[in-house]
C-alpha cells in the first residue's frame, strides 16, 4: 500500500483535480484506491457529492482518534473516500496536550496498514492519495510525514515555479531533520503546448528534476473544470476528452514510472 500526497503550496494548480481523476483512473484499472480529503474546504468530498460537514471524516480521525477504517465511504467501484469533516481546520489551532500533532496521520495510517496486510490480495488497498490544502501548515506537515511519495502539480508559469521552490525547501528541511528521503514526482497541469512559456517551464523542470517529471502533461481542458460541478470524474463526465486521455496516461506514468530523463 503506497501513500502519495498531492501537494503544492500554490492554489489553482490542480491538486484536487489530479487527486480525483488519477485515483479514478487507477480504480478503473482495477487498483483499490483510498482518497483522503485533507483540505478543510472539502473540495474533494464535493467532487464525490459528499457533504463533508455532515460526514465522519479526517477531522474525527486526526482530532478525536477515530479509526480511519470507520470513516471509509465507497464512492466508486474500487474507490473510497474519507471526507474532510466540518472540524478539520481546528487541527491547525487546537492545542492537544501530550500529542505530537505532526504525526497524527502517520499514526492513523499505521493501524490501517496493519489491517490491510491481513486482507486477501484482491481486497487490499493499493494506493492512498492525500489531497492537501494549499498551505504549509500542520495538515500539510501531517501529509509529508505520512506519505511514501509526493506528486506535485505545477502549472506552466513562473509563479508556479516560485511556489514549487518554497515547497521543495520545506520538504528538504524535513528530510534533513528526520534523515529520510521522500520520492517526489512532478506533473505539468493546465498545460498549453502552443505556449512558448509552458514549454520553457517544462524544460526547466526536467533540468532541475531529471527522472522525476512525468511524461504526460495535463492539457488545459474545460471539461476538467466543469466535471466537479456535476459531482463526476472526467471519466464519467467526458470520457472522450483530452482530460480523460491525459489522466489515463498519467496513471500509466505512475504505474510504470515513466518520466523525462
Amino acid at each position: 500500500m503506497k501513500v502519495i500526497a498531492i501537494m503544492n503550496q500554490k492554489g489553482g494548480v490542480g491538486k484536487t483535480t489530479t487527486t480525483l481523476n488519477l485515483a479514478h483512473a487507477l480504480a478503473i484499472q482495477g487498483k483499490n484506491v483510498l482518497t483522503l480529503d485533507m483540505d478543510p474546504q472539502g473540495h474533494l468530498s464535493s467532487c464525490f457529492a459528499v457533504d463533508t460537514y455532515n460526514s465522519s471524516g479526517m477531522d474525527e480521525v486526526l482530532i478525536d482518534d477515530k479509526s480511519i477504517q470507520d470513516t471509509f465511504l465507497n464512492v466508486r467501484e474500487n474507490l473510497f473516500l474519507v471526507p474532510a469533516g466540518a472540524r478539520l481546520g481546528e487541527l491547525e489551532t487546537k492545542v492537544q496536550e501530550g500529542k505530537n500533532k505532526g504525526y497524527r496521520l502517520t499514526e492513523a495510517l499505521a493501524s490501517l496498514k496493519a489491517d490491510n496486510s491481513t486482507l486477501s490480495k484482491e481486497a487490499q488497498l493499493d494506493y492512498i492519495f492525500v489531497d492537501c490544502p494549499p498551505a504549509s501548515g500542520l495538515l500539510a506537515m501531517n501529509a509529508i510525514l505520512a506519505c511514501d511519495e509526493l506528486i506535485v502539480p505545477v502549472t506552466g508559469d513562473y509563479l508556479a515555479l516560485q511556489g514549487l521552490s518554497r515547497l521543495i525547501k520545506v520538504v528538504s528541511h524535513i528530510e534533513q531533520t528526520l534523515q529520510r528521503s521522500t520520492k517526489k514526482w512532478f506533473v505539468l497541469t493546465r498545460f498549453q503546448k502552443q505556449r512558448k512559456l509552458a514549454n520553457q517551464i517544462r524544460e526547466k523542470m526536467v533540468g532541475y528534476f531529471p527522472n522525476q517529471v512525468f511524461e504526460t502533461a495535463i492539457r488545459e481542458n474545460v471539461s476538467l473544470a466543469e466535471s466537479p460541478g456535476f459531482s463526476k470524474t472526467i471519466f464519467e463526465y467526458k470520457p472522450k476528452s483530452n482530460g480523460a486521455e491525459d489522466y489515463q496516461n498519467l496513471a500509466i506514468d505512475l504505474l510504470e514510472q515513466r518520466t523525462f530523463h
